[in-house]
């Protein structure tokens, strides 16, 4: 009588690999490990090419708005004005346009919509506005596409590939703010944001699934 025990033990300690290894890949194609490798990615960029005596930068500022929150991937404060930076880590053809509301992803055989992210970008700028109380003319919208994406339409300057953004930010040589001025902000940021921690972003999730949902109730911002 033939003993498949050892077979069974080899396709087991196979099965032990791959599984985890399966399961590893699929979270880092997924939505959610593709924009926080996009978020480090900027991260290191910055520190790399933004001094960070000239350019105070959070990450990650979870701030409390009028109909629930809204999180920003990186700011960065200096005296040349405030720069919001929202990271977009996407592949294939992207379409879009500063006016539009959807631009469109396309690969080879299919194509997806997403929001344009300058209008994402917006209401960031606006709850930043109202934590500072400055002037919206010197707040600053930046995108940054990263994950080899290449742009079929013209974009706007404040719509970056890679580490452009980098070349917009320094592009701003006019002082607007005194370091003091920026301190106090950094320090009004630091107090007022939602903690970074887990519990914040399931909350902020939420709020964003509320908001989608058309039965809401609406609270005017």
């Amino acid at each position: 009588e033939m003993d498949f025990t050892p077979l069974i033990a080899q396709v087991w300690g196979t099965l032990c690999w791959l599984i985890p290894a399966a399961f590893l890949i699929g979270l880092l194609k997924s939505p959610w490990a593709k924009g926080h490798i996009g978020e480090l990615l900027v991260r290191f960029v910055a520190h790399r090419q933004l001094d960070e005596r000239t350019y105070r930068r959070l990450h990650n500022v979870t701030l409390s708005t009028p109909d629930g929150t809204t999180q920003i991937d990186h700011v960065f404060l200096s005296i040349y004005g405030i720069f919001v930076l929202e990271t977009k880590n996407m592949g294939g053809w992207i379409f879009g346009g500063e006016r539009q509301a959807q631009w469109t992803q396309r690969f080879k055989r299919r194509s997806f919509k997403f929001q344009n992210p300058l209008r994402q970008n917006y209401k960031h700028l606006k709850a930043l506005e109202a934590a500072l109380g400055i002037s919206p003319e010197h707040l600053h919208s930046v995108i940054s596409f990263i994950g080899g994406s290449t742009f079929k339409t013209e974009m706007p300057a404040n719509v970056t590939q890679g580490g452009g953004f980098v070349r917009y930010i320094r592009s701003f040589q006019q002082p607007v703010f005194a370091e003091a001025q920026i301190e106090a902000m950094l320090q009004t940021l630091q107090r007022g944001r939602r903690a970074p921690t887990l519990a914040t972003n399931r909350e902020h999730v939420q709020n964003l699934k509320r908001r989608s949902d058309p039965t809401a109730e609406r609270q005017c911002p």
